[in-house]
């Protein structure tokens, strides 16, 4: 026989429109909370900024990535080109780079996309098998048409009651601990 435990995990505060979003996003974020997260039901302008999040490396990774597929392409068919195979036609040099340009542009592509994938189960924590915001019951009011602050309890300045207070202090009115269900097993096997 199994039970479930409660475990406060954090606090969601719940707002009506987007500019009050915008302005408790400011407030939490000037409050030096690092472990938060908004969510909304629509693209909101202004609320990465709001929130203080850098602009992300994902284009960087991507570039990179991207030139090393060109690299790799380049060593691959100039290699098999110039050095394991080499084969003079109609007069070319050895290494010619300019057949290959449809290869070089694969595996770019190739290179970036698998990159940026893997970026994206790392930086956005895919993977979980579990949320608490959907056992809640917040995320179908926030796919509707609220929107949402998630203090996490794991941020180093949580504590419920202050940040209920930060809550109700950017005007929040629908405060509601996140709680995640633990469940303990009893079974002997």
């Amino acid at each position: 026989m199994s039970k479930s435990r409660e475990k406060v995990v954090g606090v969601v505060g719940l707002y009506d429109d987007p500019s009050s979003l915008l302005r408790a996003a400011e407030g939490v974020r000037d409050a030096g909370f690092t472990r938060w997260d908004c969510h909304t039901p629509f693209p909101v302008h202004g609320l990465d900024r709001a929130m203080g999040l850098k602009s992300s490396p994902l284009p960087t990774l991507a570039l990179t990535a991207g030139l090393i597929g060109v690299l790799a392409a380049f060593v691959l068919t100039g290699g098999l080109n110039a050095l394991h195979y080499p084969i003079r036609i109609a007069g070319k040099p050895m290494l010619s780079w300019q057949a290959f340009v449809p290869i070089y542009f694969e595996m770019f592509v190739l290179f970036s996309a698998l990159t940026i994938m893997g970026s994206l189960f790392v930086f956005c924590g895919l993977g979980r098998w579990h949320s608490p915001l959907h056992d809640s019951g917040v995320m179908s009011e926030i796919t509707g048409a609220r929107f949402a602050i998630v203090l996490g309890a794991d941020d180093r300045m949580y504590s419920q009651a202050d940040a209920k207070t930060l809550l109700e202090a950017t005007g929040c009115r629908d405060i509601r601990p996140l709680v995640q269900f633990e469940e303990e097993d009893d079974a002997i096997i």
